[in-house]
């Protein structure tokens, strides 16, 4: 964060602040950051603790946030309600899920299974309860656009590397067409450790729902199992993956004609986010100069590397991020 005196938003949050607590006394301090320009602030009066959300309007819109919000609690999930809004300046008072983040519960492999499962039921009701048909889909275009990032800010503008983009190219396509192929369901497009808080009674916090989209039934399912933060052995994640299954089998949700159908879509769904994930962690450190992101690129590819082995039309993808890419990674580390 910058220092208070030139940082003009924090001033003019502070000044917002002040006129929805009548300047009735309070404090700020940061919370957290994400992916994006947004930032969060932990607001703390007499009585109790909030979060401000500051979204600057001319770089992040924050009418998908209310909307998302509404269509969240609806359902009965557990998101942050919006106290107060002014979306003219992009400043947002919410709900304070607290401070306890699955990623550090989960690092600490305490809880796991309970955790997962909690999130789990979570995302079957998102998907059974949550009505999609007026969000953004989830289309070819925008499935190429996020995968080119790794192309354009990994290979490209990281690493200095230069692949063959007609291979490149025909991987891409495959895992549109197997995204395109999956029934189409309300997703979050974040839903992994970072972004679930341990709540009460079985229900996690969700945050970070802003870009929700109607798209691919496994997308979130490959989001959380195949986290960009936390890496599980795959019997588990084969164990999760089952007891998704048979959740989203007795709420009605259509998963494909069967099971091994939608563990292929699963497999090559979470190939299409790990393309994406990576460039725009790449991308957060050469624009955005958020150089955390990049120590989990290694993880992020070895979930790629990992399907390959399994999938003979990602041969040349598997290959490239093994032979070329982890290894260039490795250098620029030491």
């Amino acid at each position: 964060m910058e220092d208070s005196t030139t940082d003009e938003r924090l001033a003019r949050l502070n000044s917002w602040l002040a006129g929805v607590f009548s300047s009735a006394p309070f404090t700020l301090e940061p919370a957290s950051e994400d992916a994006s320009f947004r930032r969060y602030f932990r607001v703390t009066t007499q009585d109790h603790s909030l979060i401000a959300m500051d979204a600057p309007p001319e770089k992040e819109d924050s009418r998908p946030f209310v909307r998302v919000s509404k269509l969240l609690s609806a359902a009965g999930l557990n998101v942050p309600q919006i106290a107060e809004a002014d979306l003219e300046q992009g400043f947002l008072l919410l709900t304070d899920l607290g401070q306890d983040l699955y990623l550090q519960s989960l690092l600490r492999k305490t809880r796991v299974r309970e955790l997962y499962h909690s999130a789990i039921d979570s995302l079957v009701t998102m998907q059974s309860q949550v009505v999609c048909d007026d969000l953004p889909p989830y289309d070819h275009r925008q499935l190429m656009n996020e995968m080119s990032l790794f192309r354009d800010w990994l290979l490209g503008h990281h690493l200095g590397i230069s692949a063959d983009d007609v291979a490149l190219q025909d991987t891409m396509e495959f895992l549109a067409t197997s995204a395109l192929a999956q029934p189409r369901v309300f997703v979050h497009r974040d839903f992994h450790s970072r972004n679930l808080m341990i709540g009460n009674a079985g229900k996690p916090g969700i945050l970070d729902f802003q870009d929700a989209m109607a798209g691919p039934v496994s997308y979130d399912l490959a989001s959380l199992l195949k986290d960009c933060y936390v890496k599980w052995p795959e019997s588990l994640v084969d164990e999760l993956l089952d007891y998704y299954l048979a959740g989203a089998g007795e709420a009605g949700i259509e998963t494909g004609n069967d099971a091994r159908r939608f563990r292929e879509y699963f497999e090559l769904m979470g190939v299409q986010r790990h393309l994406k994930a990576s460039g725009i962690f790449a991308r957060l450190f050469h624009r955005d100069g958020k150089q955390g992101f990049l120590a989990d690129v290694p993880r992020t590819l070895s979930y790629i590397v990992d399907c390959s082995d399994r999938h003979p039309e990602l041969a040349y993808l598997g290959e490239l991020v093994r032979a070329r890419v982890l290894p260039a990674l490795e250098a620029a580390r030491t």
